[in-house]
């Protein structure tokens, strides 16, 4: 079969997009709150044939810049956070295929609630839960979960290794064909097939045994999106579906190669992983039409938006220091979170000690500076360039109007791309491995791997 894209759909559950200044659009809904909001995404999500809606998550809102939320308040820059959990479950209401993935950090959270979690939203969906497995970021959610500081980065990594094996453990507990169900002899279920964990570990102790039975497609799909050495081996060792963040094709090769070495390195089969690259589009029946929207949305951002994601990103106070004067080195290396966009900053910026500034102009953080702006051709063709280049499997695809950008993108990207033959006209199963081509994992099958205890 030929090769074809994954997407998905990048969203929050909140006031805004992971474009903060889009709830100030003029054809933004206002009520992100509601049911029907995240319904209505939901459906327009499902007639275009994603693969999965996926939600990324903060157990805090941006309050690092000037250590202050009320700059995060005033502007609405991400100041609303729901569990995307319930969010979730209340879009797999009025679908029947699209996947629904979440983010749930290993820093705040146990195993084994983070198991039941993940496993109940998979079996009440019909098999088509993901979990993007994440460390968290700053200071900000330590506060909120009761830790006077955040962990520092490799450490975090390194629990998180212990924590995917409790999780992973725990859903292989219940064998398949566990469930008897036989009401007349009133046995429920095979005891010989249900298990204890008992992981008594550096981090964390689970005993079991686990209380939610194999889903349709085993267990929820791993989601990753690990941008640094640590984070890709991360990624390498557990990731289905990667999310990566690149700007360009060159990097974009860069990174798809690194985290596919680290998947080899790891024992498992790279292609058993998709790598889907985050991308702003803003289209339209015909460029002119994508270039109007476009000089909108340009209107929206302000420069607050950039300089408190950024605090919040890096875990480092920005107001610190006037916006010119450039950071020591001392400076930088003290910033923790997603070390992939001060590592990005330095290399594109091609300067040691960049400023406050160079942060803004280089990481493109709050920002729509690297939308892809143009009709169903012109955007199709960025894509597959990006794609049969092999600089990922497919695409995040962010919005910048909500719904509408989603509703743009199935208009009039969808039908070229599925003339081309890059994607797919219809769902292959029922469930997200189904319908990714992912194998069916069989119980305790990542222990085998020659590498799997390796870090």
């Amino acid at each position: 079969m030929t090769r074809q894209m994954a997407l998905v759909g990048f969203l929050q559950a909140q006031n805004c997009t992971n474009l903060p200044s889009s709830w100030r659009h003029p054809e933004s809904r206002d009520d992100s709150m509601s049911v029907d909001y995240y319904q209505e995404i939901a459906r327009i999500l499902e007639a275009g044939k994603f693969h999965m809606a996926f939600f990324d998550d903060r157990l805090a809102m941006p309050d690092r810049y000037g250590n202050d939320h009320a700059h995060t308040v005033e502007y609405g820059i991400r100041c609303v956070k729901m569990d995307p959990l319930i969010v979730l479950t209340t879009m797999s209401m009025v679908t029947e295929k699209l996947g629904l993935g979440s983010t749930c950090s290993t820093t705040y959270y146990e195993p084994f609630d983070v198991a039941r979690r993940f496993a109940t939203l998979d079996l009440m969906s019909g098999g088509r839960a993901g979990w993007n497995v994440v460390t968290s970021l700053n200071d900000g959610e330590a506060h909120n979960m009761g830790k006077d500081a955040h962990l520092e980065h490799d450490f975090r990594y390194d629990r998180a290794d212990e924590f995917m094996e409790v999780v992973l453990g725990h859903w292989d507990t219940w064998e398949d064909g566990s469930l008897i169900m036989d009401k007349k002899t009133g046995r429920f279920a095979d005891p010989a097939k249900v298990k204890r964990l008992d992981h008594q570990g550096q981090f964390f102790k689970s005993r079991g045994p686990f209380t939610v039975p194999r889903s349709a497609q085993g267990h929820p799909v791993i989601i990753q999106a690990g941008a640094s050495g640590r984070g890709q081996r991360f990624a390498g060792r557990w990731g289905e579906v990667i999310f990566t963040a690149a700007r360009n094709v060159a990097a974009a090769k860069e990174g798809y190669a690194a985290v596919r070495n680290e998947a080899a390195k790891a024992g498992r089969d790279p292609d058993q992983m998709f790598l889907c690259n985050l991308t702003t589009p803003v289209c339209g029946a015909t460029r002119a039409e994508a270039e109007d929207k476009m000089a909108l949305i340009n209107k929206l951002p302000l420069e607050i938006d950039a300089l408190s994601l950024l605090a919040e990103a890096l875990n480092y106070d920005f107001a610190a220091k006037p916006l010119d004067e450039p950071l020591t080195s001392e400076e930088l290396k003290s910033m923790q979170g997603i070390l992939g966009i001060r590592d990005g900053v330095l290399k594109n910026s091609g300067k040691i000690n960049p400023s406050a500034r160079d942060f803004v102009t280089f990481s493109g953080r709050g920002q729509v500076q690297d939308a892809i702006v143009g009709g169903p051709k012109e955007i199709a063709d960025k894509l597959e360039e990006m794609f049969i280049e092999r600089g990922c499997d497919g695409f995040v695809i962010a919005a910048t109007i909500v719904p509408g950008s989603y509703a743009d993108f199935v208009k009039h990207v969808v039908p070229e791309l599925q003339r081309r033959g890059l994607f797919h006209k219809d769902y292959a199963g029922k469930t997200l491995r189904e319908n990714l081509g992912l194998k069916r994992p069989a119980a305790s099958a990542w222990k085998t791997r020659p590498q799997a205890a390796a870090e």
